[in-house]
């Protein structure tokens, strides 16, 4: 094990209440582990739903997910990572031997999901934060990134091309993998297909990329907010749609020959949102489930709307294999494949963190990006 330093982290204390800037201890670095210095943690919804209680989370707990960095010290046995390498970190470490992870869903890996809420250290011991009274402080996801240093296995820190900017690198540790991810991998897009994204955000946005390098022909982009479906545009989206002017399932048919579309991938996270992805998708096409709703909130359906062959699948990650997908994904951004700088709306400093998760709740901002110096 090696030593403990101090650093600045947002700690949340208490359920609905603001984040505080606090002096946190970090450490110890254990074997097969890494200290990061992070460099770049940006804002996003999951946050935000443990900030309201719609998330279970042990307290105190510093959040965030998407995050880039450093890597400033390697434990024993550390393999393929040295000090100073750029890396972003992901928040699926997985055994790699239950019954899912051999199965190849990580996403699922037992050990993942019964440890996850503890906000402890994925080998099962306490969390590597401590507060400056000694008490544990949990981190979220395995991470905890609105810090200035964080320690995670090794699995979890994957190393980037050094010329990918940091603050739209962090980006790829969630919402651009699973919105590129769900496109690519999981919506089985053929060549010239047309294909509906409902929510323009940041992962709807990483979808049109996705669907448009996955050969799209047609790309529907739906969003009430005419921002968004401007940064869908840009992003390579042919159709625009506003919901609240248009009928998406009868453009979608409108388009088709009456058929429906033949992937509709749902990244909203809203109840009509999930009805209409059902609805506009021709019998036998493919609907995907990036976005997601009140784990106890009931979502109704016609009946009629599930049947014909129609597929329908739930990704919380977008198929990620994140020591093949990061690489790759930032690889599409530095030859100019992938647009991810239109995603970065803000760039706030840690004592801005508060102001900006406001921002993000009243849908003004599609990221902001705490850069740490």
């Amino acid at each position: 094990m090696t030593g403990m330093i101090t650093a600045r982290a947002a700690v949340l204390r208490e359920i609905g209440k603001a984040m505080t800037i606090e002096r946190v201890i970090v450490g110890p670095v254990g074997p097969g582990d890494v200290l990061v210095k992070v460099k770049a943690a940006s804002l996003c919804h999951t946050d935000l739903e443990v900030i309201e209680g719609q998330l279970a989370m042990t307290l105190p707990a510093v959040l965030g997910h998407e995050v880039a960095g450093v890597i400033d010290t390697v434990g024993a046995g550390v393999r393929g990572l040295a000090a100073g390498d750029p890396v972003v970190l992901h928040w699926n470490p997985h055994c790699g031997l239950c019954f899912h992870c051999e199965r190849g869903q990580p996403i699922l890996c037992d050990t993942y999901l019964a440890n996850g809420t503890k906000g402890g250290h994925f080998d099962g011991s306490g969390p590597r934060f401590t507060c400056d009274d000694g008490k544990p402080l949990h981190q979220l996801m395995y991470l905890g990134g609105f810090a200035e240093y964080v320690v995670v296995p090794a699995q979890q820190a994957v190393k980037i091309p050094a010329d990918m900017p940091l603050d739209r690198a962090c980006l790829l540790g969630c919402a651009v993998m699973t919105g590129v991810g769900g496109a690519s991998h999981i919506a089985g897009i053929s060549w010239g297909d047309v294909v509906m994204v409902l929510g323009c955000g940041a992962v709807g946005l990483a979808a049109v990329h996705g669907a448009r390098m996955s050969g799209a022909g047609t790309i529907i982009a739906v969003d009430p907010q005419s921002s968004r479906r401007a940064a869908a545009a840009a992003a390579g989206a042919s159709v625009l749609c506003d919901p609240g002017a248009e009928d998406p399932v009868a453009l979608a048919k409108s388009l088709t020959g009456g058929r429906g579309a033949d992937v509709v991938i749902e990244a909203a996270g809203a109840i009509a949102a999930f009805r209409t992805s059902v609805e506009a998708v021709r019998p036998g096409g493919q609907v995907v489930w990036l976005g997601k709703t009140g784990v106890n909130e009931e979502v109704a359906f016609r009946w009629g709307a599930l049947m014909q062959e129609k597929r329908i699948v739930r990704s919380s990650y977008g198929g990620a294999k994140p020591r093949k997908d990061f690489p790759a994904i930032a690889w599409a951004y530095l030859d100019g494949r992938l647009e991810l700088d239109s995603l970065v709306t803000a760039r706030i400093a840690l004592e801005e963190i508060n102001e900006g998760f406001a921002a993000l709740k009243a849908g003004e901002a599609i990221r902001s990006v705490v850069v740490f110096d």
